[in-house]
């Protein structure tokens, strides 16, 4: 790295050729009440033009240095005194350090005759105000959301714990875009040799950019290829604090309205917030109906296919006979019919997502209904195929996050390829298969399917009930004292 120059005009000369072509850098050249020549280098549009003028340039431009009992020695000195009650200021001492401080939003200071400059933080750029989650809507709790300011999702969390436990470390990440990533967790609860893989992988990276939190957690996952995350997103504070405080870790992403939330199991992603805001009594059947939906999002279409396909004895036989019926005009074999629909359905739930919020359920709702009533009609599509369709997708909206949602549909296509093939022998096999998969999955030395595998007779409470939050204090103190 060149140190800085103690003439002005070389400084300016190599920041000006660093900044060729960027017409958002602003040089502004001045000279102080005692003809001491200055420059101020900054970016247009990231800092507060108003509290340079009044703290900064109407000082230097009319007072010159101080006098008095306490003389100053420098201009540098003068302006760190000046700015101290107003912002963040340091010293910076190399060309390369004061260049990637501009870039970063702060304002640089350059005084001739000396081989410094000061960086003072007055960013002040335009960002979205805190708003409710629309992904996490809850019927009760908290309405703040993530935002794409880092300091201030820090801030949110903040608020919720006022203990000097959290604690918070910076990442650096990115040849090019140089996003902060901040490490947020409790100490004494976080488990350490966690925060070591983390921080290990954190400084592992490196690539041009990171432009969100989903590029770091598939930088640190430990098993990219599974279709299952092992890191789960939030966009809700108050989830982050209480993850926390169960010793969980935190990332933020400076830019993203996602925090990242790690170790987590297959629960996590199938528990609502709403869970820990009603009253835990009502939680019992909300999961229950939740857990049982989970399992027709992905398993329905693959058992339905078996049964009418190759195992009809199972199904009593006025029911068959009224399937039966319903089938008689269609000219495709069941497993065609039912992975004509599920690919419709995705197609329609898509386009659905990425159009404008006030045509994508419009758009889901009548195209579902033309077409399964055009498809029916025709003799193309039988009736009951709609029904077990329909049912699976509303099963599937029962998940509460979307990101959870994802590896159940991809299972549903799988589960009917083995049952289309070799009836419940393969649903059987898929199943076997899963459950296989899951078990050897772990996120950060956490078992996927914990506490159910390995089974633990304590933390399995919060996956089929949800204790009073006065058990959970009253259990958590007899273990310390324990």
């Amino acid at each position: 790295m060149s140190a800085l120059s103690y003439s002005i005009d070389n400084n300016e000369a190599y920041l000006r050729e660093q900044f060729r072509q960027c017409s958002d850098v602003v040089f502004r050249s001045f000279r102080s009440g005692d003809d001491t020549k200055l420059l101020l280098v900054y970016l247009d549009g990231m800092i507060r033009a108003e509290s340079i003028e009044a703290q900064l340039l109407k000082p230097l431009l009319f007072g010159g240095l101080p006098q008095g009992m306490d003389g100053v020695q420098s201009l540098a000195e003068m302006v760190k005194r000046e700015w101290l009650p107003l912002t963040n200021v340091k010293t910076e001492t190399t060309l390369n350090g004061l260049a990637y401080g501009i870039l970063q939003g702060s304002l640089a200071l350059l005084i001739d005759g000396e081989a410094s400059s000061l960086l003072a933080l007055v960013q002040d750029f335009e960002t979205r105000s805190i708003q409710e989650p629309k992904k996490e809507a809850t019927l009760r709790g908290s309405k703040e959301g993530f935002v794409e300011s880092l300091r201030t999702n820090t801030s949110m969390i903040r608020r919720r714990i006022i203990h000097p436990n959290l604690k918070t470390e910076s990442f650096t990440i990115g040849t090019y875009t140089g996003t902060e990533v901040v490490l947020v967790y409790m100490e004494g609860m976080a488990d350490e040799r966690v925060l070591t893989t983390v921080r290990g992988k954190l400084a592992a990276i490196e690539t041009d950019g990171i432009i969100d939190s989903s590029y770091v957690e598939e930088w640190i996952e430990n098993r990219p290829f599974s279709i299952f995350s092992q890191i789960q997103n939030t966009e809700r504070p108050d989830i982050v604090a209480a993850s926390l405080l169960e010793g969980k870790i935190a990332l933020i992403v400076n830019g993203s309205p996602f925090a990242l939330l790690l170790p987590i199991t297959l629960w996590s992603g199938l528990q609502s917030a709403d869970d820990y805001f009603e009253r835990f009594v009502f939680v019992l059947l909300m999961r229950f109906i939740r857990y049982t939906m989970t399992f027709i999002s992905f398993a329905l279409p693959a058992i339905y296919v078996a049964l009418s396909t190759f195992h009809p004895e199972m199904v009593p036989s006025f029911l068959m006979i009224s399937i039966a019926t319903a089938r008689e005009s269609s000219p495709f074999p069941t497993v065609v019919e039912v992975f004509l629909m599920m690919f419709i359905f995705d197609a329609l739930q898509e386009a659905g997502v990425h159009l404008p919020n006030q045509l994508g359920p419009v758009v889901s709702i009548i195209g579902a209904l033309v077409i399964g009533q055009a498809a029916v009609e025709a003799g193309i599509i039988s009736t009951p195929i709609i029904i077990v369709i329909s049912l699976t997708g509303v099963a599937t909206y029962t998940i509460p996050r979307y990101s959870a949602t994802l590896p159940f549909r991809l299972i549903r296509y799988f589960m009917l390829l083995v049952s289309g093939l070799l009836g419940f022998v393969g649903f059987a096999f898929g199943m076997i298969f899963l459950l296989i998969h899951l078990v050897m999955l772990d996120s950060f030395g956490t078992p996927f399917l914990s506490p159910v595998a390995p089974f633990d007779g304590q933390r399995i409470k919060d996956v089929l009930i949800r204790s009073p939050f006065w058990a959970k204090a009253g259990s958590r103190k007899k273990g310390r004292s324990g």
